[in-house]
């Protein structure tokens, strides 16, 4: 009865031996991909206008940033004609 119990004994103390050994993945430090994953992640979850947004991500990437906005050259008039090819307009 003692040798059952001083193998079961050993037996456990390596099992929980062998589960406290291993690292866990959130106590290793983040590489450099993961740590800018997580933070577009982030971003994408804010809510930020669109300008906001570009810049932020330019800024996290490491772009330059590029300049966002509409202009005026896709303005039309109601009073011109557009011909689509194949449709009369």
């Amino acid at each position: 009865m003692n040798r059952l119990l001083t193998v079961s004994l050993m037996l456990a103390v390596s099992v929980l031996a062998g589960c406290a050994s291993h690292v866990s993945p959130e106590l290793r430090p983040y590489t450099a991909e993961e740590t800018r994953e997580l933070a577009l992640e982030s971003l994408n979850r804010r809510g930020l206008s669109f300008e906001e947004y570009h810049a932020k991500k330019a800024e996290l990437l490491g772009q330059p940033q590029k300049i966002f906005g509409f202009d005026t050259k896709g303005e039309m008039s109601a009073e011109r004609a557009v011909q689509l090819h194949g449709r009369p307009s």
